[in-house]
């Protein structure tokens, strides 16, 4: 029985999504679709592969047995994709880009411009992503991440080392002691279900019974509500030739370990034989080299 990298990636999407409607989501056809097709697959293989419910589906035991290799198939697609490019020999084309919420707005998408215009044959699709997407699988072709990576087929390009500093608004930092402490700042910060996500679990361990003035799950309404003087948001504290002009103001607060961050260019590692992905590679170490020096 052959089972085909179609249905390979059927099966992964509603595994990794945990329902028919957010595999319908990611691979953009239609629900109905995914359910005759899952039924086609489970046919073949003579076995049920998930557990329908209100609650969406869950693998059972058969199904189980099929992600490992069914997450190899999707690795390998990713490489097969990759190796077949590499014969392009020119720069030009569509690179896929992703960084956190910050990371994207801050940065990568002036970035895009700066392309834009110094290649016009290149062009950034910027994937903004509280989650790390997957480069094995050729979800995106560069990725500026807060962790060094840890899987063997990926590469880490270039670190850069930056400042965190804690940002308020003018009007906010006017009725502030002269000297703040973080437990006398009301924050905005994270919202279900990125609640775990930084620097929320670093505040929550500082300040007793953390409870934030203002939460969302979007990263430019909780910039846009610290900009209104709601709260206190920790910024990277990073200069670079796209640094947008922005209405809040540092303050002189000592954060501790959390003072500094890193942020790793990373790709697969047969990502930089695509000639379009390498130059956007370079053009991206250059800019934060150049941040490094300033």
């Amino acid at each position: 029985m052959d089972i085909s990298w179609d249905d390979a990636r059927l099966f992964l999407a509603i595994a990794e999504t945990g329902s028919f409607s957010g595999a319908a989501r990611q691979l953009r056809i239609g629900q109905p679709t995914v359910s005759r097709r899952l039924a086609a697959l489970e046919y073949a293989v003579g076995a049920t592969l998930f557990h329908r419910g209100v609650d969406g589906a869950t693998l059972t035991v058969a199904g189980e047995r099929l992600v490992p290799p069914a997450r190899k198939m999707a690795e390998w697609a990713g490489e097969l994709h990759r190796a077949a490019e590499s014969a392009d020999s020119s720069p030009r084309g569509l690179v896929r880009v992703t960084g956190s919420p910050f990371v994207s707005f801050d940065f990568l998408a002036p970035f895009a411009a700066f392309v834009a215009q110094k290649h016009p044959g290149l062009r950034l699709e910027v994937k903004s992503a509280i989650q790390y997407l997957d480069l094995g699988r050729g979800e995106a072709d560069l990725a500026l991440r807060g962790k060094p990576p840890t899987n063997a087929d990926l590469k880490l390009v270039y670190t850069l080392e930056h400042h965190n500093a804690v940002f308020v608004a003018k009007s906010l930092k006017a009725k502030l002691p002269k000297r703040p402490t973080l437990q006398q700042l009301p924050w905005v910060a994270w919202a279900p279900p990125f609640d775990a996500v930084p620097p929320n679990p670093q505040l929550e361990s500082v300040i007793p019974d953390f409870t934030p003035a203002f939460t969302a799950d979007n990263y430019l309404v909780l910039l846009a509500a610290a900009e209104a003087g709601v709260g206190a948001m920790v910024l990277g504290h990073v200069a670079h030739r796209f640094s947008r002009a922005r209405n809040l103001v540092p303050l002189d607060i000592d954060l501790g370990p959390w003072a500094k961050s890193q942020l790793h260019l990373v790709c697969a590692k047969s990502a930089l034989d695509i000639p379009r992905v390498r130059k956007v590679s370079e053009l991206l170490v250059a800019e934060l080299q150049q941040a490094k020096r300033s």
